[in-house]
């Protein structure tokens, strides 16, 4: 070891790399001198960092082959007793304070000695009696931290009134007078409430690993519920599909007879306007030979001998704009096809009562004494509308409370089972607003809707052409839903209700018919 201590650099600590002699006699790796001195090139004064003896100029360095030979034939030497390079200390372990040269990782601390040991340094304290009394610890980096920085003595107390560490100088001093305990004592103390800490973290971490399996459990069935939407989804546009492509040929065939119609009107209008013309073609050229007779008696007789253009049979035909194939967009559009409908007294429920000259109905906790009347709905809290709807026919309700259907439905529609409820037959088609969701319904199908916050809803009927569509009123008119069919009989309006205080009001509408 003494010639290893020789032949290492004082600035590396490590055996010599390349090594040259300074003039002073000292030796150095080439490189760790030669770094030393370029720290001191502005003073342009070279010193030795053992002896501090100064050089002017800077030397010239030449390997010293002596020593060079010297730290090769101990390399070899060693080899075998070398410890392993996993055994040194690097940049992220404590080394031993007592190695020399390079240094070999630290094992433990000693808090009195306030040193760091490798195995072989540790092994005083573990032989000589004097070391019985040192406190061992796990090598660490921080054992100055142990040092009171006022008195330069480890800390072996603890201030329970300043909650800190402090050394027995301190409690004679700036401490005196407070609940002073020995470290130990406040390490035994603290350690205990450590250890009720542990057990609420424990007992958290316990409860957390049960929130986990919870949430994991409700992600799981969020997965099936949404599998179970996505399947029912495929089904159901599976069946609207069939049902559009079922309809498509009905539907083209029934605007080809409209069209049909349309235009057979439109050339019986025109053959009678091409008649009238050609009738005012003979009068004005009647007129026009008139006018050029020289006879005066003849030109008063003929003339008082003409009938008043008055008396065209053709006089009263009139031109409309044909808009067979539109739908009305604008609220002023709907309006102009606006239709005063009334709740018919001997339709409702028991549940609902009417009120507002039969333009309003409310359901009510207490059934109404109603009388019996075939008409009246016995097992479904809905009502229909006096009037039959025909034609082009425009309305809007306004609802209030949890849900409500809003419908058209045949007269003949059951009265007396479950069957008859809007929208779950053939005879009947229903718009639900649910609150929070909606959908459509006719025999039995659903059609989900997107979801719209409002509480007035407009129907627009075109009954010859097989046209029914929903809207959400408000500034602007918004489709909800659009059917397209063919109606076989004249239409009711419906109002379905669901729970007490849902109540549904007809809107009185002012016409915009020019």
């Amino acid at each position: 070891m003494a010639q290893q201590e020789i032949i290492c650099c004082s600035i590396c600590l490590d055996l010599l790399k390349e090594p040259v002699t300074v003039p002073c006699g000292h030796s150095y790796c080439m490189r760790c001198i030669e770094n030393f001195w370029d720290g001191e090139d502005e003073k342009e004064i070279y010193s030795c960092p053992q002896c501090r003896q100064t050089f002017t100029p800077r030397p010239v360095l030449g390997k010293n082959t002596t020593l060079a030979d010297l730290v090769e034939k101990l390399k070899n030497m060693d080899l075998q007793a070398a410890p392993d390079d996993r055994c040194y200390a690097g940049p992220a372990d404590v080394g031993c304070d007592s190695c020399t040269g390079r240094k070999l990782k630290a094992i433990r601390s000693c808090l009195v000695c306030q040193v760091s040991y490798c195995e072989k340094h540790l092994q005083p304290h573990y032989n000589s009696p004097g070391f019985k009394d040192h406190k061992l610890v796990d090598a660490s980096k921080k054992l100055q931290d142990n040092i009171c920085s006022n008195h330069d003595e480890v800390m072996k107390m603890f201030c329970r009134t300043d909650q800190q560490c402090i050394c027995y100088l301190c409690s004679v001093d700036e401490h005196k007078g407070h609940d002073i305990v020995s470290a130990a004592a406040a390490r035994t103390e603290m350690q205990r409430e450590l250890g009720e800490s542990q057990q609420k973290v424990q007992q958290k971490i316990q409860d957390r690993k049960k929130d986990v399996t919870v949430l994991q459990q409700e992600v799981e069935a969020i997965d099936r519920s949404a599998d179970e939407a996505v399947r029912d989804s495929e089904q159901l546009f599976t069946q609207l599909i069939h049902v559009i492509e079922k309809r498509r040929p009905e539907m083209m065939q029934q605007i080809r007879s409209k069209q049909k119609a349309e235009v057979n009107r439109a050339e019986e209008l025109q053959e009678k306007l091409e008649q009238e013309i050609a009738e005012l073609s003979r009068r004005d050229a009647e007129l026009q030979q008139l006018s050029t007779m020289e006879d005066n008696a003849q030109f008063l007789s003929n003339y008082l001998s003409l009938p008043h253009l008055s008396e065209s049979s053709h006089s009263d035909i009139k031109i409309y704009p044909v808009r067979n194939f539109e739908e009305p967009e604008t609220r002023a559009d709907f309006l102009r096809y606006s239709h005063e409908i009334t709740m018919d007294p001997n339709t409702p429920h028991a549940r609902l009562s009417l009120s507002r000259k039969n333009t309003q109905v409310k359901f009510l906790k207490e059934k109404m004494s109603y009388s019996s009347h075939p008409d009246r709905f016995t097992s479904i809290c809905q009502v229909l509308s006096t009037e039959s709807l025909t034609g082009r026919c425009y309305w809007e309700v306004e609802w209030s409370g949890s849900s409500v259907g809003v419908a058209v439905a045949y007269k003949d529609i059951d009265r007396t089972s479950q069957g008859g409820q809007f929208g779950y037959n053939k005879k009947s088609w229903s718009l639900y607003d649910y609150g929070q969701s909606c959908q459509f319904r006719h025999n039995l199908i659903s059609t989900p809707l997107s979801f719209f916050e409002s509480y007035k809803i407009g129907v627009y009927l075109d009954h010859s052409a097989g046209l029914l569509s929903f809207y959400s009123v408000s500034e602007t008119m918004t489709l909800l839903h659009r059917v397209q069919t063919t109606f076989t009989q004249p239409l009711y309006a419906g109002f379905w209700l669901k729970s007490f205080g849902d109540t549904v009001k007809l809107r009185r509408l002012e016409s915009s018919k020019g």
